[in-house]
């Protein structure tokens, strides 16, 4: 359960939090908050000072039906982010949330930790070779189509079946592409209906089977707050409950906007493990 990051062994038998920095004019949640770099180095020192282990840095809004953003304009909105952050703070373990291999490159070239792709490669055929040659740990979500799409495609046979031999079927390709470190993120949200996102989160331990760590990324999103009819900005105590039984299904990374409650919600959880 550890992952190497820049030559830094990190445990995850202790859960992890990652923090959430989108710089798109258009994320759900945070869409256009951080613009310029005070807002942002403001921020990223709020994070880690809370105690987020990984900065998740995102210029690519994957909500549903989001925008099309091309290469070049996710390259200008996320390099620069990961030199300015590193300059200030230089030993944050930064992810880069890109599908794009060019992005995740460049990112990593400029001092980024991880790669966190929410198509598992699928959206990029050069995204696995790359990773392996850049030796970096690799998130691989579940997700069908892309964001334009995904909605659209949410018919399963068996949905943790069918997820299981998706994650099974990209595991094997990221380890015939030298990747040594590998983490799964089931993709709530992602093709995927309100009812499935409660089964899956329910039944979440089943993907243990893959015998790699599991990411969560379930925070103020519409499976919590369409469930409890607010909103986005009304969902931290929704979110905080789903934390805690994220974390007792098995997973290792909360990926999460509000690192103080999700660290909170780490730290009580060890608790009760200890007893």
């Amino acid at each position: 359960m550890t992952i190497n990051c820049k030559g830094k062994l990190i445990d995850l038998s202790t859960p992890k939090v990652m923090g959430i920095l989108n710089v798109t004019p258009d994320s759900f949640y945070d869409g256009g908050t951080y613009k310029d770099e005070s807002a942002i180095l403001k921020q990223v020192e709020t994070m880690l000072s809370e105690g987020a282990t990984f900065i998740d840095v995102g210029g690519y809004s994957s909500r549903p039906g989001a925008d099309e953003v091309s290469e070049q304009e996710e390259l200008k909105r996320v390099v620069p982010i990961v030199e300015l952050i590193l300059k200030y703070f230089t030993d944050t373990l930064i992810s880069v949330d890109t599908f794009r291999s060019e992005v995740a490159k460049q990112s990593i070239e400029a001092g980024a930790a991880m790669v966190n792709d929410i198509s598992a490669g699928k959206l990029d055929d050069n995204m696995m070779s790359t990773v392996g040659k850049l030796g970096v740990p690799y998130i691989m979500m579940h997700m069908k189509g892309n964001p334009q799409t995904m909605q659209q495609q949410t018919d399963y046979d068996d949905l943790l079946m069918d997820i299981n031999l998706y994650f099974a079927e990209r595991i094997a390709a990221a380890h015939k592409a030298k990747i040594n470190d590998i983490i799964i993120d089931p993709g709530f949200g992602f093709a995927k209906t309100l009812e499935q996102n409660y089964k899956l989160l329910n039944h979440m331990q089943l993907l243990q089977i893959t015998d790699q760590p599991i990411l969560a990324g379930v925070s103020r999103k519409s499976m919590i707050y369409k469930t409890l009819g607010t909103t986005a900005d009304n969902a931290l105590n929704g979110t905080t409950a789903l934390h805690m039984i994220a974390l007792e299904k098995g997973a290792k990374i909360l990926r999460a906007h509000d690192v103080k409650e999700a660290v909170e919600c780490v730290t009580l959880f060890n608790q009760l493990k200890t007893k």
